[in-house]
């Protein structure tokens, strides 16, 4: 079971190397050394002597899904080691760690789904929406910056900042909370996206771009990454970074390439859904929380041993069960102190899940529509391990 290497060789060490390369060193242990020490392929050095750092993220890119569909094209020829993502391996703890140079042990975004004490209900943070309704958070008292209250990368960088971003999240609550002092700069599509960044590296003061791209991701959950659209849209990828490569040449470019996580695909037969087990549903107080690849139990603390018992007994093939607790203190979150609302935001219990396996439950208020196809947020290779291709223009 791979688990985040924090100690050199995690998508929050790349980002310990952004910062201490362009500008000031986040987070501190008590003994005044940075909590993160920087990568040792993109080293700080190697960032601060370049014009312009690009930083792509694709998500849902995994390192063994590229190597496997595309081993000849632009981008596994620039590739390192793989490196890990955080733990869960999901969209809202990962991009919260490019975006804060901070583990989930500090941002304390932990999954699609929250259990959120401040306002009482399970909510999603990057939409900003309840779960219940899908009502926006802030008519529910929750400013952005409440639940978003980490400094943002772009505070900490000396120098020009851009946050590229697709159109639909260049305003959302959570852009805007993590934007900083960066220029955003919405684009329509893939080509308008290479495009804004071949116009920032044409500029002469030195910059740092970070530009994120998310189709990926929706063709995986949909069609599942084993599917044709999935492959015929990494070779656009592919050929995208390509083209930009010939046209950022001779202007003083460091480009960096990575993602959030990788994918699982599932089936119909892979799924645990809690609607078939009603003596599990009652032990629970609250739905479940995080990923279907992690999923945060919070236990009625009468029916303790009546949870362990159950999921020991009947759900052992498809999850391992760890005290959530436990998972803190062993490092799974990141390391230093944890943010004062992380041992709220991941329940009592958290069931990783086995092989393609993944668990959901249902509300009254959400449709009874398919389980989708690709999953990420668990502990196997193809979810934890993310690309690193390096290139220099």
């Amino acid at each position: 079971m791979p688990l985040p290497d924090y100690n050199g060789n995690s998508i929050v060490n790349l980002m310990a190397s952004v910062v201490a390369g362009l500008g000031r060193i986040p987070s501190e242990s008590r003994n005044g050394d940075p909590l993160y020490k920087p990568h040792s392929v993109v080293t700080p050095e190697l960032l601060d002597a370049s014009k312009h750092v690009l930083l792509l993220v694709f998500d849902g890119l995994g390192y063994d899904y590229l190597r496997r569909r595309i081993p000849n094209g632009t981008l596994s020829a620039g590739l390192s080691a793989p490196m890990t993502s955080v733990f869960p391996s999901t969209t809202t703890s990962a991009i919260s760690t490019f975006l804060t140079a901070e583990a989930p042990q500090q941002h304390a975004l932990t999954g699609w789904f929250l259990w959120l004490r401040e306002v009482g209900m399970v909510a999603s943070p990057l939409p900003f929406r309840t779960r219940a309704g899908s009502r926006l958070l802030e008519t529910c008292g929750l400013k952005p910056e409440t639940l978003f209250d980490r400094r943002p990368i772009f505070n900490l960088i000396e120098r020009d900042c851009f946050m590229l971003q697709p159109d639909k999240l260049a305003n959302s609550s959570y852009t805007r909370a993590h934007a900083g002092r960066a220029m955003v700069q919405p684009f329509r599509n893939l080509k308008h996206m290479f495009a804004r960044i071949r116009t920032i590296t044409a500029g002469l003061k030195p910059s740092f771009t970070y530009a994120y791209w998310p189709e990926l991701d929706t063709l995986g959950h949909r069609h599942g990454m084993e599917s044709d659209v999935a492959a015929v849209h990494l070779e656009e990828i592919d050929q995208g970074v390509a083209d930009l490569l010939d046209s950022v040449q001779r202007r003083d470019v460091c480009l960096v390439v990575t993602a959030d996580h990788g994918f699982v695909d599932t089936d119909e037969d892979s799924w645990v859904d809690l609607s078939g087990h009603p003596e599990l549903s009652r032990t629970l107080a609250v739905p479940l929380c995080g990923e279907p690849r992690a999923a945060y139990c919070y236990v009625d603390a009468h029916r303790e041993q009546d949870f362990e018992d159950y999921v020991g007994e009947r759900l052992s093939e498809f999850c391992e069960l760890h005290s959530s607790e436990n998972l803190i203190a062993e490092g799974i979150f990141g390391h230093g102190d944890p943010h004062p609302r992380l041992r709220e935001r991941v329940g009592h219990y958290c069931l990783i899940m086995k092989d393609n396996y993944a668990i959901r439950d249902r509300l009254a208020t959400e449709k009874d529509g398919k389980n989708m196809i690709g999953v990420h947020g668990g502990t196997s290779s193809a979810e934890m391990h993310v690309p690193l291709a390096l290139f220099r223009g």
